[in-house]
């Protein structure tokens, strides 16, 4: 038995398909065939069964699964003992990260650490943050970027910092000139809300509950890209990063009074995994980005025209009115949970 055969067993019950693992791993897919085959030779036992339309696990697929992630699982938590030793001239981290965070955080923070470790592979796995934990728990990632809370015992999580939502309307909108709006006037607001799986649309949700009512939904379904299209058309309003509003654009953010809706963004990894000197790297780069507070692409104030240049840079787009920062996440917090 052969590490790269218990890669393609992985690989190949997590694409479904022969042709999607070897597209995934870089490799032929008669590879994939015969080193699976050879491995079900070994162990005496079919692992998947076979089709035209792919490829599942048998039971005793189901079975073998955990032991291989666990053993690949191993082997690279002793790669990463053997870098932290030989610094990072070379190397290989996997992020998760959610899709407004993306967006937002990531692209400064990524450039930043490729310019000082251009020898190290950054790979980064995009998902809502339930899928972030499971594929923590599968190995999948290394350290993934979340929103917080979120539940495992076998979990180390830390909030890095709290980033203020807002109300994003079109110009036109009767709540665009207003400085501030609350929680409870959305009850006769029609919103453009995220798909079902994404944070935002449960943070949302949970502060409509709390303030006793249901939110009607102008449209749903949404990732960041679709919902800021359709709130920028006058579908609807829609809850929001202030950091994700483009610098110049047909959208304008509204405060919530008192700051009613934020969102902690937290760390994670596991427990029993000690990252490598790749890992840490990147972990002290998202928190000293989020630390000094970098703003993205600015947005306008609530009432502000337009910049008919399409001008405006991180520091000259201003903030909305009332808002304490509608720029990258500020940094509040900086401590251990689980």
């Amino acid at each position: 038995m052969q590490l790269h055969q218990l890669r393609y067993v992985v690989a190949l019950a997590e694409e479904g398909q022969f042709v999607k693992a070897a597209g995934r791993l870089r490799v032929a897919q008669p590879s994939i065939s015969a080193a699976v085959r050879s491995l079900e030779v070994e162990l005496g036992a079919t692992l998947f069964d076979r089709s035209r339309h792919g490829a599942l696990p048998t039971a005793a697929g189901e079975a073998f699964l955990p032991w291989a992630r666990q053993a690949l699982a191993d082997c690279d938590a002793g790669v990463a003992a053997v870098e932290a030793l030989g610094g990072l001239q070379r190397g290989r981290v996997t992020l998760g990260a959610t899709p407004s965070l993306t967006t937002t955080l990531l692209p400064a923070v990524v450039a930043d650490f490729r310019r000082a470790h251009p020898g190290v592979e950054l790979v980064v796995d995009e998902a809502g943050s339930g899928d972030l934990v499971v594929r923590l728990e599968d190995n999948l990632v290394d350290v993934a970027l979340i929103i917080l809370p979120v539940a495992g015992s076998w979990l180390d999580t830390e909030v890095i910092g709290e980033e203020e939502l807002v109300l994003a309307v079109p110009a036109d909108h009767e709540l665009a000139r207003r400085d501030e709006v609350a929680v409870a006037e959305l009850r006769d607001v029609a919103l453009v809300m995220f798909r079902v799986g994404y944070d935002l649309r449960e943070v949302t949700l949970a502060a409509c509950h709390g303030a006793g009512f249901r939110p009607a939904f102008a449209v749903e379904g949404l990732e960041m890209d679709g919902v800021l299209a359709m709130a920028a058309a006058g579908v609807g309003a829609a809850v929001v990063p202030a950091s994700a509003l483009p610098a110049a654009g047909a959208l304008v953010a509204v405060p919530f009074a008192g700051r009613e809706l934020t969102r902690r963004i937290g760390l994670a990894r596991r427990r029993d995994r000690t990252g490598s000197s790749a890992v840490g790297a990147l972990v002290e780069r998202i928190e000293a980005h989020l630390g000094a507070g970098h703003p993205p692409a600015g947005q306008r104030s609530a009432g502000s025209a337009p910049d008919p240049a399409g001008r405006g840079g991180p520091e000259l787009s201003p903030q909305p009115r009332g808002a304490k920062s509608a720029g990258r996440p500020s940094l509040k917090a900086r401590t251990a949970s689980s």
